[in-house]
């Protein structure tokens, strides 16, 4: 595997962590300020998205741009797979004509492994199956250390779909690494006591207990597209147990701030006026997951210090 693939969170250390949290800083200031150097210039990022996808894949395709790197999109549809191509061979295809590295995501869980093992350049992990979503859990942590100028310390509830969420993992994986203490709840269903196990993090069905002293409150949307089976008796019992309300979010610290990573099903797992109310953070992390997929490219494709920007 590539030096440069980021294929998951799991075991990353928190000094590798903190130092892309670091870069992304940098990145985001230089932008602000007008002043991007373009490192990435006459490289070429191929983004593979055989899943849908608007935030991550604009982003990616944003993040490349500035740093002067050309994006090559390939999307859902398209592709020699539909024709039978194995995905190492299209990814060798991919690497055989040029291009300096690999956004790949993909439904299945293990995907960008399986490439970052069968290619010699860089494969990013842009979100796969129900197992990670790197870029997204560092984002997360960007945005959480931004606002309160740490993450160590902080008790951050993660409410919702946990058992199919990626997002969930990848933040999990994240802020713990960082000493943030992270609680997951949702229904018995959805957040089974087996994660407690799996992750490092606190399992918690009731929802008033999960966020009675939160700093940071993160609700996930329901991932039907992933559910095989009944894991609900409807989206209403699940709003009215537990869907994020701005009354319901007084239970957290009187400072407590709200994350999203998107989609939102608004009405569902949260209010319109907590989701665009003056605690959530949604629109930040957006425009920090363009500076964190900056460090995550510049990291992949091998910069040397003296191009970062001050």
């Amino acid at each position: 595997m590539h030096p440069g693939s980021l294929v998951g969170l799991a075991g990353l250390p928190a000094g590798a962590i903190e130092r892309l949290l670091d870069r992304a800083e940098a990145w985001l200031a230089a932008w602000e300020r007008g002043s991007l150097a373009p490192v990435l210039f006459g490289r070429s990022v191929a983004l593979w998205f055989a899943e849908p996808s608007t935030r991550t894949r604009v982003s990616f395709e944003q993040a490349a741009s500035l740093l002067g790197a050309r994006a090559i999109v390939i999307g859902e549809r398209g592709t020699s797979l539909e024709k039978g191509e194995t995905l190492a061979d299209t990814a060798a295809t991919l690497q055989a004509t040029g291009v300096d590295a690999v956004v790949v995501r993909h439904a299945a869980s293990g995907v960008p492994e399986q490439l970052a093992h069968a290619v010699r350049i860089p494969v990013l992990n842009a979100g796969d199956g129900t197992h990670e979503h790197p870029t997204q859990g560092l984002l997360d942590a960007l945005t959480v250390r931004c606002a309160f100028g740490r993450v160590a310390g902080l008790r951050v509830a993660i409410v919702g779909d946990v058992l199919h969420s990626r997002v969930a993992r990848s933040t999990t994986w994240a802020l713990a690494a960082l000493g943030a203490h992270v609680v997951l709840c949702g229904p018995p269903t959805l957040v089974p006591a087996a994660l407690a196990q799996a992750l490092p993090a606190e399992v918690e069905q009731d929802l008033h207990r999960a966020l009675q002293g939160a700093d940071v409150v993160m609700a996930l949307r329901l991932q039907k597209e992933r559910m095989a089976a009944a894991y609900l008796p409807s989206e209403e019992e699940y709003r009215a147990l537990w869907g994020i309300t701005a009354e319901r979010l007084q239970w957290a610290r009187p400072h407590a701030l709200f994350l999203h990573p998107g989609p939102s099903n608004r009405g569902v797992e949260v209010e319109s006026d907590v989701h665009d109310g003056p605690r959530s953070l949604v629109r930040q992390q957006v425009r920090h997951g363009v500076a964190v997929r900056m460090a995550v490219l510049e990291r992949a494709l091998g910069e040397g210090a003296a191009a970062w920007p001050s």
